[in-house]
Parts: structure tokens; sequence; C-alpha cells
């Protein structure tokens, strides 16, 4: 049978798995008692070894394997959980998430397991045995089923209960137990399964299950036929007395909330996983693609529209601009992706970077939740890792340095996500040592970025704004955690690349706190139109704090540099004519149109002609013949057809 028509769902479902069982240990580092913890390990470590065994990646089945068998030893009591088990344990994972990445790269996910295979066996202490266990879950049966037996009971039908092992090898659990049912049905009627039949289909079980079955057969004939079935371990039947089950039944009350919230549990996943399917990114991407190209077209039909004054085309594209607004809402949703994908890699990276730096360090998650556009979610990777790094191994301190300046010994890293109107905040923030202001003036003043007589008058955020010059670093070696020969101005590049910005705040001997803003999403924007000459461009409306006209005596001047008093601040002018070198003719008027945009807490006055409107457009890139024009961060094609520049804020204000 060919396998790679599944290769796909293989791969995805084994990135869930992995990543289950990366959360879940280090759950079970704070909790090593929690046996429910153990068992959900267990569980998708078994489903990845099946799925791994069936796809034909003996490497993978192997190690997941040794893993299972370890997991079933903490799971059974003869293993405690231990830091060596723990280790091993996440080595595993990792291994196991290369040879997935080489799968899904095309290779055939072969790796050197047999190192950590050793471990595993050190660590079982004693040759392998299959574990084959009786199903936890109480036989406890309803007034229905007892009065189902009871009736049988009148007809010669004797009530057994059969226990069913397979295999621990067994590939296809599935189909064991399709063929197990089949063959009650023959021999008798099966009243009841444990696990239920919906969970065994599903493979949600270990290597044993249990039925409450009726049937005229003898035991020994239902033996030995079920035994046929190939890859049975093992099949026990006992005669069940009606008084056995009505004692069972006194049980439970015990367990009635917990039966329930299990069953109610299980119905969700059931349900959740019928309304949900996969559908393949690019498939997404070719949606919005399409879609773009119909708010253009909308655009151009409310122009028209707008031109003929014909009241019947009117009605017609205003009940188009509604459904196709509606659709905007559904697709860009569609596309929105939690940060959690990104944040569920940093615990693990955060607990093998401390053991490699000797530090105590606890990383606290909130707001995984928060959703960002899958464009700004592939892209926001690595400067999290950097940020996350620096924080490691330059923000905290050792536990002996902690405890020199009266701290405790563990140090503390949180990271947020949390929404704020169009754009979403992601925070990095530490306890540790905080920044040296004085070490970066010092940097800076050597490199010939500042004069010591503006040094003088510079603010913090303004010093910290040097950590972003190119190469610049006040570490006196370049470690393997942290730097690596990258600075923060690539870090910086990335963020604003996506419409974001970043700032730092810090106060030494305290801590740090970096934190990054971004747009929900990059593909449709709403902008400001305004009148440069007779060009139009568009400024995006989430850079925008408001618009004003001013009479050109408000005009002042400082330090060489056209201002205005806003609001009693004093806020640069900007000339979009002169930076942008539109041509127009020279005229004298009393008045002029400004826009004031910002840029964190930086703002700017920028001067054009007239407004046009307010707009949803969609942002096209300029393409690589024209990716260094200044302040343009692409453009658009208005409802007259005509193409408008975007004016990227970000790089006028400096």
């Amino acid at each position: 049978m060919d396998m790679n028509q599944y290769l796909d769902v293989f791969i995805e479902e084994s990135k869930e798995h992995l990543q289950s069982c990366s959360q879940k240990l280090l759950e079970l580092e704070k909790n090593p008692e929690d046996s429910a913890i153990v068992n959900e390990i267990f569980r998708s470590a078994h489903t990845l070894k099946g799925m791994s065994a069936t796809m034909g990646y003996t490497d993978l089945a192997n190690l997941t394997h040794h893993m299972e068998n370890v997991l079933d030893a903490i799971r059974h009591g003869k293993l405690s959980v231990k830091p060596a088990v723990l280790d091993a344990a996440f080595e595993a994972v990792d291994l196991l998430e290369e040879m997935v990445l080489s799968i899904a790269g095309g290779g055939n996910g072969k790796k050197d397991v047999l190192q950590i295979i050793e471990k595993f066996k050190k660590l079982e202490g004693t040759e392998e045995q299959a574990v084959l266990l009786v199903p936890s879950e109480p036989m406890i049966l309803d007034d229905f089923e007892r009065t189902v037996i009871q009736q049988g009971a009148e007809q010669g039908y004797q009530p057994y209960e059969i226990n069913v092992f397979l295999r621990e090898d067994c590939l296809l659990k599935a189909a064991r137990v399709f063929m197990i049912f089949e063959l009650g049905e023959k021999l008798g009627e099966i009243i009841k399964s444990v696990p239920a039949a919906d969970m065994l289909e599903e493979e949600k079980f270990d290597s044993a299950f249990s039925l409450i079955f009726v049937s005229k057969e003898q035991p020994e004939d239902i033996q030995s036929q079920m035994m046929k079935v190939s890859e049975v371990e093992r099949v026990e039947i006992s005669p069940l007395a009606l008084d056995q089950s009505v004692f069972i039944e006194k049980d439970a009350e015990k367990l009635a909330a917990e039966s329930e919230a299990e069953a109610e549990t299980a119905a969700a996943r059931v349900s959740g996983s019928s309304k949900t399917i996969r559908v393949n990114i690019e498939r997404l991407d070719s949606l919005m693609n399409l879609f773009e190209e119909l708010v253009i077209d909308r655009g151009r039909l409310e122009q028209i529209s707008k031109d003929l004054k014909n009241s019947e085309l009117n009605e017609t594209v205003e009940h188009m601009s509604r459904i196709s607004g509606d659709l905007q809402t559904i697709i860009l949703n569609m596309r929105m992706v939690p940060v959690e994908t990104v944040f569920n890699r940093f615990p693990r990276m955060v607990r093998q970077l401390a053991k490699d730096l000797n530090k105590k360090i606890h990383l606290s998650v909130t707001g995984a939740e928060t959703e960002l556009d899958r464009t700004v979610i592939d892209e926001i990777g690595d400067p999290l890792v950097h940020l996350l790094r620096n924080a490691l191994d330059h923000g905290i301190e050792t536990p002996e340095q902690r405890r020199m300046n009266g701290k405790p010994e563990e140090g503390n890293v949180a990271l947020k996500a949390y929404h704020s109107g169009n754009y979403v905040f992601i925070d990095i923030e530490d306890d540790g040592a905080g920044i040296s202001r004085q070490r970066i003036l010092k940097k800076a003043l050597e490199r010939g970025l500042v004069t010591e007589r503006e040094a003088a008058d510079l603010s913090d955020e303004q010093v910290y704004d040097f950590m972003f010059a190119s190469g610049f670093s006040t570490a006196s070696t370049i470690s393997d955690v942290s730097g690596r020969g990258v600075g923060l101005d690539v870090v910086k590049n990335t963020i604003e690349s996506l419409g974001g910005s970043i700032t730092i705040q810090s106060r030494e001997g305290f801590g740090s706190l970096f934190s990054i803003q971004l747009p929900l999403t990059l593909s449709i924007i709403s902008v400001l139109l305004v009148k440069l000459a007779s060009e139009t461009f568009a400024i995006p409306i989430s850079s925008i704090i408001e618009t004003a006209v001013i009479r050109r005596d408000e005009i002042l001047s400082a330090h060489n540099q056209k201002v205005i008093d806003y609001r009693g601040k004093i806020v640069p002018l900007v000339s979009l004519k002169e930076i942008l070198e539109v041509p127009c003719d020279q005229y004298d008027d009393s008045h002029m149109a400004i826009v004031i945009v910002k840029k964190g807490d930086r703002l700017a006055a920028l001067m054009v002609d007239s407004f046009i409107g307010q707009q949803e457009i969609v942002l096209k890139p300029l393409g690589n013949y024209l990716n260094s024009v200044f302040a343009v961060s692409g453009a658009t094609i208005l409802g007259d057809g005509q193409v408008a520049l975007i004016i990227d804020c970000n790089a006028l204000i400096k």
C-alpha cells in the first residue's frame, strides 16, 4: 500500500504529539508525582510509535518504543521520575523532532538513536517485559445493561467478562478491536466495552480492553476463537454474576462526577474533531490573494457607482461591500494563529540554557492564546529567541551574584502577549541586572555614534537605542548562548519589516523590559488617502493620531528644523513633497494640512496638500527591484485604477 498519501497527516500529527510530549514533560518536572501527566505522555509516545511503524520509519518507532517502556515503568511504580529520566526523555523528544523535520524536508528520518536507547535501557534496569494491564476503568453497568443480562439469562445466555490483551507491537489496534467485535457478535452479544467503543476505534487505549459479553457458547470455545485473531497476546474469560455487577454499581456514586467529566471531555473531543479539517496553508494564501483582487475591484465599482449616480447600481454595490466586508473578516480570522505556536518552544529552550549557564531561571508565559496573522507568526520566532537568549545570558545573574545582591537565587523571565487596538504587544521582562547606561554610552562614544556633549543630554531611552546599532555589543566575548555575532539590529529590522516597533525600558540592578509592537495583519489595512500635488499617497491609519489644518505662521524653527507646537509638545514638521521629490508648482497658502503620526511615543507632523478620505486597501510589495525606496512600504491600486504609494511612517521618525 502506498503510504505517501498519508505523509502530510503523519508529519502534522507527529509534530502535535511531540509538542504535547514536550509540554507535559515540563509539567512532570514540576509535578513528578502526577500520574495523569505520565499517562498523557505515554499515550502520545504510543500513538507516535504506531504511526511511525505503519509508515515504515523504523528509527522513530524504535526510539519511541523504548521511551514508552520507561514511561510504562513510571506509570506502574517501577521507576521514579528523576532528573536522569527527564533528561533522557527531553533528549529523545529533541531527536524525534529532528527526525520528523527530516521527513518533512524529503529525508528518510534516519538518525543514530542507539545512544539514547542505551540510556533508556539502563533506566529500565531490567530486561524488557511487556506489561499488559486490564483497563483501570471499572465496569459500571446501568439499569438497561443489567436488564439485558437478566433477560438473556432467562433465555439461556451466560454473561462473561472478557479481557483481551493485544501484543505490545500491534500496529493497527483498531483493526484488531473490529475483528474481536465482529467475532463477538457471531458468538453472542457485546453488552459493554471498557474503554467505550468510540475510544477503541480511535485507538485511545493501551494494549488491553474489556468486554461484558453474553453467549450460549462455552467459555473455552469463545477464548479459542478470539485467540485466532492475529496480534492477540491472550484472552482471559470469566463468568459474571449479577450480584457482582450490582456490587460494582454501589461504587458508581463515588466515580460519577469523574466519569461524567471524562465523558464530556471525550464527547467534546469527538465533536470538535468532526468539525475541524486541515487545510494546506498555500490554499489559504491563494484565497487571500483572490480576495485582495476582489477588494481592488470593489473599490473600482464604488468609484464607478459614484460617478454614474445610478440608484440600482448604488444599492447593489453597497450590498456587495457589506458581503465582502463580512468575507474579509472571516478570511482574516482564518489566517489568525495563536502565538502559542511560537511560545511553545521556549520553556524547553529556557530549561536547557539555564542548565548550560548554571543559572536558576523560571519562565512564566501569559497570553499564549493571543492571535496574530500567520505571516507575522512565521517571522517573529527568531527575534524572540534572540531576545530570550539575551535575557538569560546578559540579564539574569548567577545564583551567587543574586544572593550577594539580596535577590532570590532563581531569576524570573516573563513572556507576555496581549492585544491593544489593532496591535499585538509581546513583552519580554526579566528581574536581572538591568542595562548599564554608562557602559552603553562608553561603547557609543568609542564607535563615534555620539559626541560627549550630546551624550549628556540623552534620555535613557535614547541611550538604549544605541543597542540597535549594527554590530553594537557591550559584551567582552561572544558566547554560544546569545549574540553569536548577530546584534539587536537584526531583531529591530525584522520587527520593523513587519510594520512593528521595539522599545526598551530598564532599571540597573532591577531588570529590563523589551516590548514589541506588531500589527494584527499585514495584507489588508485601513489608510488615509492624501494628495501631494497631482499624486495620491496612503498613510496607514494605525500610525495616525489625528489630522489638522494649521496656519503657516504657526510653524516654528528649532535646531534648523521646522516644528509645530502640538498640544504643548514640540513636534518636527516633515515635508512629504521634499522627501518623496513630488514635482509641484510653488505657491504660498495661508493654511496647510498636516497628519500627526507616531512611532512608539515619538511624533511627527506630515505636511500634505489635502485629505481625500479613509479607505481599506490591499498592501502590495514593490518587488525586489524597488525594495530600497525610502519611506515607502508598498503600493496599492485605487478604485479609479491609479497606483498609490503607501508611506512608511516609521522610516520618517528618527
